[in-house]
């Protein structure tokens, strides 16, 4: 049984499903976390659901949504009776649905295991749900070594680990092949009609909340003041936490166009045209190497060293000065953007779900060495 709640576990596990279905009887589980753009994901990738749970109301709290999902997932397990529950990453769907598991002494594998950033409060709760999840999974889908050596100083049995690559990268090429197909269906706006590339800008994070979001939205202004001959582009993502400021602040800018969120093979497609991007987001960290375009990360910790080590990404932290100096480091020289086209992407090889299904059947598997 997959389980699956929020926009990124679908873009992670839809070619997990992919491979088991072909090999396996496979439930998909759906949690509702995420219920919008869950859908729009599902119906992206043919994904329909086996069984659909509805766990989330306006305004719950983590103690609440968590109650709601052991409950519900309690019944599922009891329905169903899997072999194993694969759940990926760290939403509070992924921890809920493997402590149920456990508690039921079902195995668990968890899809991208051994991400860490050493502090709990960044990201909250991923960086918790994950480490807790590791204490209790049977088959650790390691991304990268890295992830592997940190799973490891927890003391997690090597003989528990696999090192798969990111399915982030088998997700991209599944996408890339809709663009082939019916590039017309990417749902993007117009802007400006400039020639030169984009910079997509992205921020949703708990920890960029409030006035850390706003030094922000002062720096995109500068930004976008020093660079105008670029056009910028900001799919505002609904939580008012995040839309209020933005579009309040950011409102009246003519080179920075803030658009709705888009769909997760527009948000492929924009990355892969932008000239670079400026982002909270753990998952485009993983997906912009694979275009080649280089990621300055609003944050002060990342999980994805992988891409800072290789060269990718510049971990600029939160202040504005700091976000600052890394974009104008980047724009100022192109040289060093166009040195990223060719290098293969740290994250993954393609083959990560083939890795997966091998492992889950007991055949030796050559893992992924980066």
């Amino acid at each position: 049984m997959v389980v699956m709640g929020t926009r990124p576990e679908v873009i992670k596990l839809a070619p997990v499903v992919d491979a088991l279905r072909k090999q396996v009887d496979t439930v998909v589980c759906s949690s509702g976390q995420h219920r919008e753009m869950l859908a729009q994901a599902l119906d992206f990738f043919g994904i329909v659901p086996d069984i659909s749970v509805e766990t989330m109301s306006p305004g719950s709290s983590l103690n609440i949504l968590s109650a709601r999902l052991l409950t519900e997932m309690d019944e599922v397990l009891a329905q169903v009776q899997p072999d194993w529950v694969l759940v990926q990453g760290d939403t509070t769907t992924a921890f809920c649905a493997g402590l149920a598991a456990f508690h039921r002494g079902i195995r668990v594998a968890h899809v991208e295991a051994g991400l860490r950033t050493g502090d709990l409060a960044n990201p909250f709760p991923e960086e918790a749900n994950r480490s807790l999840l590791g204490r209790i999974v049977t088959r650790h889908f390691a991304p990268t070594q890295l992830a592997r050596q940190n799973l490891l100083r927890e003391g997690i049995d090597d003989s528990k680990i696999v090192v798969t690559g990111n399915t982030v990268v088998d997700a991209i090429n599944l996408t890339r092949e809709s663009w082939r197909q019916a590039p017309a269906s990417l749902n993007l706006p117009v802007w400006n009609g400039a020639e030169q590339a984009p910079i997509l800008v992205t921020c949703h994070r708990r920890e960029n909340f409030g006035d850390t979001l706003l030094g922000i939205c002062q720096v995109l202004r500068t930004l976008c003041r020093r660079y105008e001959q670029y056009q910028w582009v900001f799919p505002v993502h609904l939580n008012p936490a995040v839309r209020e400021p933005v579009l309040r602040e950011l409102g009246q800018i003519p080179n920075l166009a803030l658009i709705e969120p888009v769909d997760y093979p527009s948000s492929l497609y924009l990355i892969s045209r932008s000239a670079m991007v400026v982002s909270d987001s753990g998952g485009i960290q993983e997906e912009a190497p694979t275009f080649g375009v280089p990621v300055v990360v609003m944050r002060s910790h990342t999980e994805r060293r992988e891409g800072v080590d290789a060269g990718f990404s510049t971990l600029a932290g939160q202040r504005p000065e700091s976000i600052e100096a890394a974009v104008i480091e980047w724009l100022d020289d192109p040289r060093r953007r166009r040195a990223l086209r060719d290098r293969p992407n740290p994250y993954g090889d393609g083959l990560a779900s083939e890795r997966m299904v091998a492992s889950l059947q007991g055949q030796a598997v050559e893992v992924f060495n980066g």
